[in-house]
């Protein structure tokens, strides 16, 4: 019977894991400020008259 034991880390085993969770939560972040940003813009145009959409 081949066995192999795996002698890394916690934090080697789970610093993949980790990573990807950290780009995710950026990621987020950043569509949420530029859904934000992009909605703030849209509703200043259209109170000053300017209609993009008909």
């Amino acid at each position: 019977m081949n066995t192999v034991n795996d002698t890394r880390s916690a934090l080697d085993r789970h610093l993949p894991l980790l990573l990807g969770l950290l780009a995710a939560l950026l990621a987020g972040k950043a569509l949420k400020k530029l859904f934000w940003t992009a909605f703030g813009m849209y509703w200043a145009l259209r109170a000053s008259g300017i209609h993009l959409f008909a």
